[in-house]
């Protein structure tokens, strides 16, 4: 039987957590020299009292000792403590100067907590500070959940094939509070550690500290949220150091699993970040497809092979990690780039960090799994073994894997043809659905493109769109598990 005691605890804790947490933007618009701006505190001190009563409550009703939590109520803590800091994460939100209906915070919210970057805000150069701080927070939150969730839960979970990495972390299987705290604490250090360095790489090369730190809480979280309705594109002046480039190294660093980082850190272990097969094959597939699109672009556009790399580089890291930073329209590319982009969506970073997709190891499993069947049908007699960094894999990763990838895009399909549904035209259907369950952010077309914004769309279209991008978080059956009946019976 689930005990749900200790879920209801771990979630009211964590929501208290996110009221305090809302104290921090209220001040800095206390702060603010702004008069209008100044005013805005108020949305924030009565979502921080809201949250920090709802969840004290919640946690003080459950208060006791918690020894140990199975793998079910694992999957309802993992789905409910998400879904509730969404759900409180856009109180202030939606009482603020923004304006934003309480749908369209929520929305934002979710692609906050989700790291994905699709946006309702309009008007983000005159908005008030501690709104775009909080913005820029719940990604940064989001991004640190995603590594912890990776190594500590989802291994133990057994979920999309994650269960191949529990090796990497302590074992998880039977202790699933304790060794997620004791995890969290040094995973946690090092990506503080890479925000901070992000920031002041920032601010070293020409870009004002309070956006500096802004794009620092969203860049390696892989999240993607500006502070200008341009993007990045708005800082990247003439004469101004290549700011692009250097979110791009810190893109590249949050897409590696922090797992392997953290090796290399408590135990020396360097070679780890250059032998790991994980991080050579997502390595090799950006340079590939750099090439690809620098050389489409040097030809489509008539520019310079260094812009072209430039531009190249930058826009296959954004979207194929899953950040959707913009400094460029590449809906204007042309039809190549277009197709190009919205197939490279769905790939991520790799497992274990703040990237979202499908991720790599997963298209190395099934290209494993295709080796081997190959190999069987020209030798039938043979043995063969498929092999993931020199480990063994069992028959339940690839069934894990191959299911994963069904339930993708079957979800993906269903989102789509229900957005369609709502009246929204094919491109647009089709590529804010898979921006949405590939935690991207920017889609396709005028409306969800690059140069626009997810504001325009029905309030049925933005919930529809906040359940994809929950479950293109969470992995899918993290969530869809509990939507099962069989999953409430004892």
């Amino acid at each position: 039987m689930l005990a749900f005691r200790p879920v209801v605890l771990v979630i009211g804790v964590l929501v208290a957590a996110l009221g305090v947490m809302m104290l921090i933007p209220m001040c800095v618009d206390l702060l603010s020299t702004d008069d209008v701006h100044r005013a805005d505190w108020t949305a924030f001190a009565t979502g921080a009292i809201i949250s920090v009563l709802a969840g004290g409550g919640a946690a003080a009703a459950s208060w006791g000792p918690i020894t140990q939590i199975s793998v079910r109520e694992g999957f309802l803590l993992t789905a409910a403590s998400w879904l509730a800091l969404v759900v409180f994460a856009a109180i202030p939100l939606a009482n603020g100067e923004l304006g934003l209906t309480y749908v369209d915070a929520f929305f934002e919210a979710m692609s906050g907590l989700t790291t994905t970057g699709a946006t309702v805000v309009v008007g983000l150069d005159d908005a008030p500070p501690g709104a775009l701080l909080w913005r820029s927070m719940l990604q940064w939150f989001g991004g640190v959940g995603v590594v912890i969730m990776a190594f500590a839960v989802l291994p133990a979970l057994k979920v999309g094939g994650m269960q191949i990495f529990k090796n990497e972390a302590w074992d998880t299987s039977e202790k699933f509070i304790a060794n997620a705290t004791q995890y969290s604490v040094a995973l946690s250090f090092i990506y503080l550690f890479l925000t901070v360095v992000c920031f002041l790489s920032l601010w070293a090369f020409g870009m004002p500290p309070w956006h500096a730190l802004n794009h620092a809480l969203t860049t390696v979280s892989t999240g993607g949220f500006s502070t200008r309705d341009a993007s990045l594109g708005a800082f990247l002046t003439v004469g101004r150091a290549p700011l692009d480039l250097v979110v791009t190294v810190f893109m590249l660093l949050g897409s590696l699993p922090f797992g392997i980082i953290l090796i290399a850190v408590l135990r020396g272990a360097w070679k780890r970040l250059f032998t790991d097969s994980q991080i050579r094959f997502f390595i090799g597939l950006i340079v590939a497809l750099t090439g690809l699109i620098a050389l489409y672009a040097y030809r489509q556009l008539d520019i310079s092979v260094f812009t072209a790399l430039r531009l190249a580089v930058f826009n296959v890291t954004s979207i194929m990690t899953g950040t959707g930073f913009a400094t460029s329209d590449y809906d204007a590319w042309g039809p190549v780039a277009i197709a190009f982009f919205f197939c490279i969506m769905f790939i991520g970073g790799c497992a274990g960090s703040t990237s979202c997709g499908m991720k790599v190891f997963r298209f190395q499993v099934a290209l494993a799994a295709l080796k081997v069947y190959a190999r069987r049908l020209a030798h039938p007699n043979a043995v063969f073994v498929a092999r993931y960094n020199g480990h063994p894999l069992t028959d339940d990763v690839f069934v894990s894997v191959l299911s994963f990838f069904f339930v993708y895009f079957a979800t993906f399909a269903t989102i789509a043809v229900l957005l369609s549904g709502l009246g929204l035209d094919t491109l647009t259907a089709l590529s804010a659905a898979g921006s949405a369950i590939a935690n991207v952010g920017p889609g396709l077309g005028d409306i969800v493109g690059p140069a626009g914004n997810y504001a325009s769309l029905p309030d049925l279209a933005k919930l529809l769109l906040s359940a994809g991008m929950m479950l293109g978080r969470l992995e899918f059956f993290t969530v869809l598990v509990i939507l099962s009946p069989a999953f409430w019976r004892g």
